[in-house]
């Protein structure tokens, strides 16, 4: 019942992060100008449009994770740097909010009482969707700030540079591989972590110093002010990442 819950919140906190997500990035991009992704019908909360199925298994998985990028036209903003660059924060600017709300709807749930099989079953779904959106925005918001093409902070240090400077050339064509390399990383260090038992292996997980920074460093305002106003410690989380 447990892994059941915990599938079926991870889906769900994946949507809420990865929709929105895209949908700012087309609704800014087509208020500085550019008409693409609405003429893609990309300006919907409609996940299908938004999904990209590699991306979301992963991030069910590790945290981490993608969704189709949105089409945009630079070429089409009224202000060029200005578009590029609100285009490119608009995603994780809308994921940081997220987690702003989801936090104190996590909760929330805690403080409810329930009673019956049925009862605790639907109050722990709605804490795993709760607390995993939370940590997924978190996780989503500092990895698209990497700047690695093809990710949004490879796109903000587009807005901020030259088309030939050679770290952007740099970032661009080798992000990918760099962002492969990465993730891989991570896979193996928690596989040797966690099956194989070499506690070590934790310390060379690089994505996980970025989970950690999201979560005590970005999460910090967010855990800090709704642990005051529901009473927990602040800097308690009443949860384990």
């Amino acid at each position: 019942m447990d892994r059941l819950i915990a599938i079926l919140a991870g889906v769900i906190a994946v949507l809420f992060v990865f929709v929105p997500h895209e949908l700012a990035h087309g609704y800014v991009a087509y208020k500085c100008g550019d008409p693409t992704a609405k003429m893609y019908g990309r300006l919907t909360l409609n996940p299908v449009k938004h999904i990209d199925p590699y991306g979301f298994v992963l991030c069910i998985l590790t945290g981490f994770g993608w969704a189709k990028p949105v089409p945009v036209n630079p070429g089409n903003f009224h202000h060029y740097r200005r578009g590029m660059f609100l285009t490119a924060i608009a995603g994780v600017v809308t994921n940081y909010i997220i987690a702003f709300i989801a936090y104190p709807l996590f909760l929330l749930t805690l403080k409810i009482q329930s009673h019956g099989e049925t009862a605790m079953f639907f109050v722990s779904f709605f804490q795993s969707i709760f607390e995993l959106t939370f940590l997924y925005s978190l996780s989503v918001f500092i990895f698209n700030l990497l700047p690695l093409y093809p990710l949004d902070g490879f796109r903000v240090v587009e807005s901020c540079t030259r088309e030939i400077n050679p770290v952007r050339r740099f970032l661009k064509n080798y992000g990918q591989y760099i962002l492969i390399f990465l993730v891989v990383e991570s896979f193996i260090c928690d596989i040797l972590y966690v099956d194989v038992g070499w506690t070590y292996a934790r310390y060379f997980d690089i994505l996980g110093y970025v989970q950690w920074f999201a979560r005590e460093i970005l999460g910090f305002p967010i855990i800090g002010l709704w642990n005051t106003v529901f009473g927990y410690p602040v800097r308690i989380m009443p949860f384990i990442w």
